[in-house]
């Protein structure tokens, strides 16, 4: 939930995560201080601990010297992002069904009703930050100090593809999405009953829905080279 009365490093946290998840700052962008101090009436050093803080969570890259750039999205993080995301997607949601509390409970079903009013209004941006939300609360709810980096950062990954295949309108789309709300609901039953077996089962099943969307976002059809192929995927 946004602060009602946030300080100037928090709006500025806040704008720079939204602004980067959906893609109005490109991967790999470099970002320029004078101009983001001026954008949020701050001097250099607190807007250098707003994107320390933002380099923790992944969304920014600090480069000595150089700056601070938003990450990329290259052909290995891409690649990386294939191999660890189910068997990371599926420990979240067991540590979930052992750790949730009953506001993590709240705070998990407010974020599926946001997903759904998204779906039901069309807005690309915010399905796309309804289901960020809905995923960081199972990951609050695993509390597990090794496993939530990784998997904050993939992520943040996965909202930005996310803005690219969310935009579709065809009938086979809007299907995936709607089965994509159908197993949120099967997340939260799983999480209240406490049963990692389904949670398990769910996080692969969701997984196989996000998989072939995220696919055709890394090689559109038309093209028949393999995931595996670097040239053509390096630079996105």
């Amino acid at each position: 939930m946004t602060d009602p009365d946030p300080t100037p490093k928090t709006a500025a946290c806040e704008d720079l995560r939204r602004s980067i998840l959906l893609q109005e700052i490109a991967p790999g962008t470099p970002l320029d201080e004078a101009a983001l101090c001026a954008r949020y009436g701050m001097s250099r050093t607190p807007l250098r601990e707003v994107m320390q803080q933002l380099a923790g969570e992944g969304y920014v890259v600090q480069r000595q010297k150089r700056g601070a750039q938003v990450s990329d999205m290259s052909h290995k993080t891409l690649r990386d992002f294939f191999l660890a995301a189910p068997m990371i997607y599926a420990a979240v949601l067991q540590l979930a069904t052992a750790n949730a509390t009953a506001a993590q409970l709240r705070a998990l079903k407010a974020a599926q009703q946001d997903f759904r009013d998204a779906l039901d209004g069309g807005d690309v941006a915010e399905r796309t930050l309804a289901n960020d939300r809905f995923h960081r609360v199972t990951g609050d709810m695993a509390d597990n100090l090794y496993l939530l980096p990784s998997f904050y950062r993939l992520l943040i990954d996965h909202a930005r593809i996310g803005m690219t295949f969310f935009h579709s309108r065809s009938a086979e789309r809007a299907e995936t999405l709607a089965a994509s709300a159908r197993q949120h609901d099967a997340m939260i039953a799983a999480i209240e009953d406490r049963d990692p077996t389904a949670a398990t089962q769910l996080a692969q099943a969701h997984w196989a829905l996000s998989r072939h969307e995220i696919e055709q976002f890394v090689m559109p059809e038309g093209l028949d080279a393999p995931l595996g192929a670097a040239p053509r995927a390096a630079a996105l």
